[in-house]
């Protein structure tokens, strides 16, 4: 039996398609009841769990032979580290009680560093969290995800330019897709085999790398709008991200992370792990989430 947590999502719904694909038993779990329909549809045994209480949690992951693990962040509570260290703690217990032979966990590019990085040490204290299992442990560090240019798509959109915290405009920087991130990680699951390492790390980037001009140019031949990448300044990154919904508790995290990411701190670790690509361009990506005109 294969369970995932985070089922609903994009990355947990691609997982489910490659083991479904397989014949594999999948119990899914979210804590949001109106959103088991498609996974019922699909074939997964349902579990409504909250990811934060490990009581409840904990029958969820009885019987597991897998467990796929996704720590989402919290932008809108009004303490985002807090809420996740409380996942990470409930999800942690509820691992130790069912003890499952395999988790694979979702971590973050730069999960290697233990402060300075946002967002980002709260995927440090996830693995390290995880290491002190018994189970044998994948952590599959994922880039940044592609569809998060949709926090800023509207006003790109609506004023031609696209706000960047990514500096310069020209540096390539990694991004994934979060259904191949699930893909990927499906990929892992199926074909692990006990009594390797007891601990292994593989990260997961797109089919190449990008420039924020690169984002402006693919949104651009999506909408028909010519729309030019800015690198935003660094003293209006916390109105644009509360703008775009964030909460403060959030937002200090988010402006940390892109400090590492411009200082070139977050990357795949040197001399750690295989980098697998997913196959998803950019503009494909994009596409379901802009007005397309071709």
């Amino acid at each position: 039996m294969f369970v995932i947590l985070g089922a609903a999502g994009k990355v947990g719904r691609a997982t489910i398609e490659i083991l479904r694909g397989t014949g594999r038993s999948v119990r899914a779990v979210t804590r949001d009841r109106s959103k088991a329909a498609p996974l019922e549809a699909a074939g997964c045994e349902i579990a409504i769990a909250d990811l934060r209480d490990a009581s409840s949690l904990a029958p969820a992951l009885a019987g597991a032979s897998a467990v796929q693990v996704i720590c989402p962040t919290a932008p809108q509570a009004a303490d985002a580290r807090a809420e996740m260290e409380q996942a990470i703690t409930a999800i942690g217990l509820a691992l130790a009680a069912a003890r499952p032979p395999l988790v694979l966990a979702i971590s973050d590019y730069g999960a290697e560093l233990s402060a300075g990085t946002g967002i980002t040490t709260l995927f440090h204290a996830l693995e390290k969290r995880l290491q002190r299992l018994p189970s044998e442990t994948i952590f599959l560090r994922s880039a940044e995800h592609m569809e998060n240019w949709q926090r800023v798509a509207a006003i790109a959109m609506a004023t031609g330019v696209l706000p960047s915290l990514h500096h310069p405009l020209t540096k390539l920087f990694p991004t994934i897709s979060a259904p191949d991130l699930g893909r990927i990680a499906g990929g892992l699951l199926l074909s692990h085999r006990s009594g390797g390492p007891a601990s292994r790390i593989v990260h997961a980037e797109g089919p190449r790398r990008y420039t924020p001009q690169d984002v402006a140019a693919a949104m651009t031949a999506l909408s028909g709008r010519d729309i030019v990448a800015h690198a935003l300044e660094r003293e209006k990154w916390e109105a644009a991200l509360a703008a775009a919904g964030l909460r403060p508790s959030a937002i200090g995290l988010v402006t940390e992370l892109y400090d590492a990411h411009n200082a070139g701190r977050i990357d795949a670790e040197a001399g750690a792990g295989e980098i697998r690509h997913g196959t998803t361009e950019l503009v494909d990506a994009l596409r379901p989430l802009l007005p397309v005109t071709v």
